[in-house]
């Protein structure tokens, strides 16, 4: 995995990007709207107000998937807003971080769909490495408060990655969990991609048709069809 890039970094070209990322957002990287949010982010870190993910992981997701490795896109909401937690892969806590509700009911999904154990952590990297992308839709959040950074600007951001992937790919599986994740991928062309929707594995929804949704043996029965790789959903 290439060095994580920090939000001051992103703005520069000596980003540590894969290329086909950095160029595709190049553009993108140049609006008025993203240059303020970066401004803002680096404004509350300097006052003090603790901002997760860490200034270096804020833009992971891109970092460790490739644009050209993307098999599987998993969109979240905003990044988990406890000490630790966040790193810049949705629903993704490193080792030594207990595995937050909704990680552990896709672990449980995950066990009742392919009968993979159920992981004694949370780090998610060896998924993304194979090439899901696990992009939230919001990428910073400040400690304590959920959604505190939902009208930054961030959205028109990852909305922009998604339209990418949706444009420039073919054949992706795209997991859109919860009302959030599926309105975000409207746009996704099913007749180009496979659209997977269930409810978010929240506790307070997964029974209500996450759990049993067999997201995964669907996304590696598609990749196999395409000619891909299936992906290895177990973790050491």
């Amino acid at each position: 995995m290439e060095e994580a890039i920090s939000t001051s970094n992103f703005q520069n070209e000596k980003c540590n990007l894969d290329y086909s990322w950095k160029s595709l957002l190049k553009e993108e990287k140049e609006k008025e709207y993203f240059k303020k949010i970066i401004k803002q982010v680096e404004e509350e870190r300097q006052k003090g107000i603790v901002i997760y993910p860490p200034n270096n992981e804020v833009f992971s997701a891109l970092s460790y998937t490739e644009f050209s490795n993307i098999k599987v896109v998993i969109i979240g909401q905003d990044p988990y807003h406890g000490a630790n937690q966040a790193h810049g892969l949705s629903f993704s806590v490193k080792k030594g971080i207990k595995s937050p509700p909704s990680l552990v009911n896709i672990y449980k999904e995950i066990n009742s769909d392919l009968g993979i154990p159920i992981p004694a952590h949370g780090y998610l990297e060896a998924w993304a490495k194979q090439g899901v992308l696990m992009l939230n839709a919001v990428l910073t959040v400040r400690a304590g408060q959920p959604n505190s950074h939902k009208e930054l600007g961030w959205e028109q951001f990852t909305d922009k990655v998604i339209n990418l992937i949706n444009e420039y790919q073919r054949n992706i599986v795209f997991m859109l969990w919860g009302a959030n994740a599926q309105k975000k991928g409207a746009i996704i062309d099913r007749n180009r991609h496979l659209v997977l929707e269930a409810p978010h594995p929240s506790p307070f929804s997964a029974h209500s048709g996450f759990f049993g949704c067999k997201h995964f043996s669907k996304a590696n029965q598609y990749l196999k069809d395409q000619g891909k790789s299936e992906i290895n959903w177990q973790l050491d």
